[in-house]
Formats: C-alpha cells, structure tokens, sequence
C-alpha cells in the first residue's frame, strides 16, 4: 500500500499549512466579484463541512485574511494574489508526490514544470471552491423558497448539495490521477472507480468524524487550546487517506498483473 498512512500525514500537514495562503488567494480572487462580506459569508458555509473545532480555527483564520485583504486594489491586490498563490502551491506539490508514489510514477519533470502544475491545481482548486461556495449558495437560497412540508426543503435542499459535493468531488479526484502522477496517462479513464470510492469515502468520514468530535470526542480537554488544531490536522490527514487510498486502488486496476488475472 506504499505506505499510505505516512503519506497522507505528510500531505495533510503541508496542506495544514497552506490554509492561510489559500484562504487569502480564495478571498483575493473570489472578492473581485463580490464583497468581502459575502465571500466570508461563502466560506464559513463550505467550511462547515469540517468538524466542529475545525469549522471554528478557519473561521478565525478567515476573519484576520479578510481584514488584511480589505482595500487591496490594482498592483497590491495583483502581488497579494500572487504571493498566496505561492504559499498555497507547497500543499499541490506534496498531492503531485504523493500521487506519484501512488502510481509508481518517477518525478521526470523539470523544476518549472512542477511549480506551473503545482500553481495551476492551485487555481483550479480555487475555482472549484469558488463554484461550490456559488452553488451551495443558490441552492440554500432557492430551498427558502420552497413551501416547507413536514421538513421536506430542508432535507431536499442538504440531498442535492450532498450530491453536487459527491459530484465535485468525483470530478477533483479523477482530474488529480489523471494529470497530479508524472508519465503518460493521456489513456487513463476520466471517472475511475477510485474516484469515486475517494468521493463518497471522504462525505461518508467527514460526516462520521463530524458527529464523533460533536458528541462523544472531548479534543480541548485533552490538549487544551490545541484541541482545534487536532481536529483539523485529523480530518485532513482523513481526507487524505482517502485520496491516497483510491488513487492505490486504481493503480492496482491499472496494473497488467490485475489485466492478466
């Protein structure tokens, strides 16, 4: 299994660490369209997809980006964007290694090459956030609008948003095993069935992980105000787990010894 678990704790430690610069790049870029307040408003809904204590460090960490993005405009707003999406690019490059390691890839590519894939799934993770905070969203404010019948929006409204998660999801991870590896894989399957065990893997442990730390996990008491911290490392050394463990499976499918079988 290539060491999965070792892995995917040092992939999430290094997206632990780009949680700042990614926030700020999201709220940087996401701002030209709209108002701060709005985009903390976005935020703060897609980030209640983490745990509790979770939930609560990237709202705080949210609040002091916005505050130091505010009145950024025109060469400012272009070198803050930029150096965020620097700082954020180390969480992309341990994904690409870690992917690598997955599919038995060996890192061929140059030094420039690397960095330009790293910043590019940097932007396009961005983006992703930016249409799911969107679509979360409308879908939120068109459920408010339909007649509540024996709590009948409310559960239709969380189904489809689940659904449009599955769905990003399922199309984020086949995008990652198809270009993060190094090598040829122009004839890999766009949907894959790791994929989309990686997907429905990581709602099912998010939504599980969510209501242990909610009521049965006293994080704070047993490492004080590091507790938050905690939670958040875990959940994303989970999220990686998960990532890490579809893409093994479908380098196993991939594999001419499983052809031959």
């Amino acid at each position: 299994m290539d060491n999965v678990g070792i892995v995917s704790a040092g992939v999430a430690y290094f997206i632990f660490l780009a949680i700042v610069p990614l926030l700020g790049a999201v709220v940087l870029s996401y701002g030209l369209i709209v108002d701060t307040q709005t985009v903390t408003r976005h935020i703060q809904a897609l980030a209640e997809m983490a745990p509790g204590p979770g939930t609560q460090l990237i709202s705080g960490q949210l609040e002091a980006v916005v505050q130091s993005s505010s009145g950024k405009k025109g060469i400012g707003l272009a070198i803050a964007l930029g150096i965020a999406l620097f700082g954020a690019r180390k969480a992309a490059n341990s994904v690409v290694i870690a992917l690598n390691i997955a599919f038995n890839c060996e890192e061929k590519r140059g030094f420039f090459h690397s960095n330009l894939l790293a910043l590019g799934m940097t932007v396009c993770g961005i983006l992703g956030a930016g249409i799911a905070m969107t679509a979360t969203t409308l879908l939120s404010a068109l459920t408010s609008m339909v007649p509540d019948i024996s709590g009948s929006s409310a559960f239709l409204g969380k189904s489809v948003s689940y659904g449009v998660l599955l769905l990003a999801g399922i199309i984020g991870a086949s995008a990652l095993y198809r270009f993060g590896p190094a090598g040829d894989r122009s004839t890999a399957r766009w949907f894959t069935p790791g994929a989309l065990l990686a997907a429905i893997g990581w709602m099912i442990l998010t939504n599980g992980f969510g209501y242990y730390v909610s009521n049965f996990g006293n994080y704070n008491a047993t490492y004080g105000s590091l507790g938050a911290v905690i939670v958040l490392l875990t959940w994303l050394y989970f999220s990686a787990y998960v990532l890490l463990f579809g893409a093994e499976l479908d380098a196993v499918l991939e594999s001419p010894e499983h052809g031959r079988s």
